[in-house]
């Protein structure tokens, strides 16, 4: 049990330390713009060999050429994609280290009279999918380089409830799910598995919502402090973590509660 699940005090990331990531490998997905872009762009910089997935060809190329990386492209969705994705990885640099699986888009519809199963299916596929195909395509590469760490991109709508996008809350819900049940699980493996979880970060998916942002005074998290969070995370010990990001809040695990156990409270 991590101690995000006892509630005791978690710890926090690492500090920077650019020498733990020289020469390390990452794949980032959702890496053509927003937070993958940011992601991509931190780790270059601390000294990482960074290859850049999405299916944005432009965005994605023009963001490994600064990162001095290779871009591939990659539907997140499609399990063979992911698997393509890792051997590219293993061939062209030897192994992997870290999986940055970021990609997701917005859901599009709810449950009522705007269901449509398509943009539903499209959503979990990238969403949920894209992380559960990641994480078993790259595993075995990690395990090859005797551990390493995979980062999910979750959000706050994986820790609260979401009325107007319950879609959307569901996918992440199931995220968060995943990076606790995994952490521990793979801990053994020297595999960690975290979760970030920010609030309305800077990206595609909250184009929509910039005008309701704004109207209401809620700040827009820049897409580079969620990438400065996700280093934090990379550069700890902890697994099975889902780190909250807000705006002018120091990001940290998120603590849950016990669930409670069998039998009847007492004096009931």
């Amino acid at each position: 049990m991590t101690a995000a699940e006892s509630g005791a005090a978690a710890p926090r990331g690492g500090q920077r330390d650019g020498a733990a990531f020289q020469g390390k490998v990452a794949i980032v997905t959702g890496a053509a713009s927003g937070l993958g872009r940011a992601m991509a762009l931190a780790l270059a910089r601390e000294g990482a060999r960074v290859v850049v997935a999405d299916l944005d060809p432009r965005g994605g190329q023009e963001v490994a050429d600064m990162a001095d990386g290779r871009f591939r492209a990659c539907d997140v969705s499609d399990l063979d994609a992911n698997r393509a994705l890792v051997e590219f990885t293993q061939e062209l640099y030897g192994g992997v280290d870290i999986a940055l699986l970021n990609a997701g888009v917005a859901t599009g519809c709810g449950v009522g009279e705007d269901f449509d199963p398509a943009r539903y299916r499209r959503a979990m596929g990238a969403n949920l999918d894209g992380v559960v195909f990641g994480t078993h395509a790259v595993l075995p590469a990690l395990r090859a380089r005797g551990g390493g760490s995979i980062v999910a991109t979750a959000s706050l709508a994986g820790l609260a409830a979401v009325p107007l996008d319950p879609l959307y809350a569901a996918n992440k819900h199931a995220v968060v799910g995943l990076a606790r049940s995994l952490g521990p699980a793979l801990a053994p493996e020297n595999v960690r598995f975290n979760a970030v979880c920010p609030g309305f970060a800077e990206s595609r998916i909250i184009d929509p919502l910039r005008g309701m942002l704004s109207g209401q005074g809620l700040p827009v998290i820049p897409a580079e402090a969620v990438a400065d969070t996700v280093l934090r995370v990379l550069s700890g010990d902890g697994t099975g973590e889902c780190w909250f990001i807000q705006a002018d809040r120091e990001p940290e695990p998120f603590r849950f509660r016990r669930v409670p156990g069998p039998g009847k409270p007492v004096g009931v």
